[in-house]
C-alpha cells in the first residue's frame, strides 16, 4: 500500500510541476495531465513485472512513471533535449522506456489497444508469461479498432488487460454526447471478455480488479475489459482546467476534486496506521527533489543536433 501511495504521490507532484513551469515556454512540447487519474496508473501498474509490456496514449505521464521510466529521461523529453527518452523527437505525445516494458504510446485515439494485441499474440507465441496492458480514454471505444483489437485478442485468448480511462470526455466532447449508453465494459459480453467497471479514483479496488485480470491472462484465459470510471482535473490539452472557456461545467469539476484518489487512499492508509504523517511529509520532500533535479537535468541538457534529425527514424542494420 505505501508503493501504490509514493506512486500516486509521485505522479501528482510530477504534473503539477509541469503545471508551474509550462507557462516558461521552454518545453516543446502540448502537454495532455493526468492529475485526478492517479490511481489507475498505480494500480494497474502495481501488478505488472518489469517485463510485462505497456501501451499508453497522449497522456500517459502517470503510465510511464508508474511503469518504472526514469523520471529525468521523461522530464529531458519535454524540453526537446537529446537526454530526453525519446531523444527529444517524441516531447510529451510518445516517450518510450523498452527497458521498462514501455514500447509506445501514441497520440493516435485509439493507437494503444492493437499494439497490445500484437505484443499479446508475441508473447502467446513465444509462451514467454508477459501481459500486455493498453491504456485507452472513453473517446477511443468509439473506434473501430478496439472492436477488432477484442475480438481478435478473445478469439485467440492472447494474454491482454484492455483498460479504459473513462473520464466521460474525449476532448470536449461528454461521454452522453457519443455512446447510447455509459457502461463499455459491458461491451466485453459481445467478445465473451470479462468487463469490469470499478471507481477509478480508489486505487485499492482497481489494484485488485487487475491482479485478477492479470493472474487470468497468465494463465491463459485470455483478456479481459477494464473500465475505470474518473475524472481529470486540467483541460484535454495544457495547464488550464478549461471550464473557463465554457467546455465543462465548473460545478462538475469540483464535485470530483470532492474525491481526490490521493486524498481518499490517504485517509485510509492513516486511518489504519499503514503510515504516519511524517512519513508522507517524508515521502513529498524526497519526490519533491527528485523532480527538482529532473527539471535541473533538463533545462542543462543539451539540444539535438541538426545530424539527429533523421537518426532511429528508419531502421538501420548495425
Amino acid at each position: 500500500m505505501r508503493r501504490l501511495f509514493h506512486t500516486m504521490l509521485k505522479i501528482r507532484r510530477f504534473e503539477e510541476k509541469i503545471v508551474e513551469r509550462y507557462p516558461e515556454q521552454n518545453m516543446r512540447t502540448p502537454v495532455h495531465l493526468c492529475i485526478g487519474q492517479e490511481a489507475i496508473a498505480a494500480g494497474v501498474c502495481g501488478n505488472l513485472k518489469k517485463g510485462d509490456y505497456i501501451f499508453s496514449t497522449h497522456r500517459n505521464h502517470g503510465h510511464c512513471l508508474a511503469k518504472g521510466m526514469d523520471i529525468n529521461t521523461l522530464m529531458a523529453e519535454f524540453y526537446g533535449r537529446i537526454t530526453g527518452c525519446s531523444r527529444g523527437k517524441g516531447g510529451s505525445m510518445h516517450p518510450v522506456a523498452p527497458e521498462c516494458g514501455i514500447l509506445g504510446t501514441t497520440a493516435i485515439v485509439g493507437g494503444s489497444i492493437a499494439l497490445a494485441v500484437g505484443t499479446g499474440l508475441a508473447s502467446r507465441l513465444r509462451k514467454d508469461g508477459r501481459i500486455s496492458v493498453a491504456f485507452f480514454g472513453d473517446g477511443a471505444a468509439d473506434e473501430g479498432i478496439f472492436h477488432e483489437s477484442l475480438n481478435f485478442a478473445a478469439l485467440k485468448k492472447l494474454p491482454v488487460l484492455f483498460v479504459c480511462e473513462n473520464n466521460f470526455y474525449a476532448t470536449n466532447s461528454p461521454q452522453t454526447a457519443r455512446q447510447p449508453h455509459d457502461n463499455i465494459a459491458k461491451r466485453g459480453e459481445s467478445y465473451h471478455i470479462p468487463g469490469f467497471q470499478v471507481d477509478g479514483n480508489q486505487v485499492l479496488t482497481i489494484y485488485e480488479t487487475v491482479k485478477k485480470a492479470a493472474a487470468r491472462a497468465r494463465a491463459g484465459k485470455g483478456p479481459s475489459l477494464i473500465e475505470c470510471r474518473t475524472y481529470r482535473w486540467k483541460g484535454h490539452v495544457g495547464p488550464d482546467c478549461d471550464y473557463e472557456r465554457g467546455c465543462r461545467p465548473e460545478k462538475e469539476l469540483r464535485d470530483w476534486m470532492k474525491r481526490c484518489p490521493i486524498e481518499l487512499f490517504q485517509g485510509h492508509i492513516l486511518a489504519n496506521k499503514i503510515i504516519t504523517a511524517a512519513e508522507i511529509n517524508h515521502f513529498i520532500k524526497a519526490i519533491d527533489k527528485e523532480i527538482a533535479t529532473a527539471v535541473k537535468f533538463g533545462l542543462e541538457s543539451p539540444l539535438p543536433d541538426k545530424t539527429d534529425l533523421i537518426k532511429h527514424v528508419f531502421f538501420e542494420r548495425e
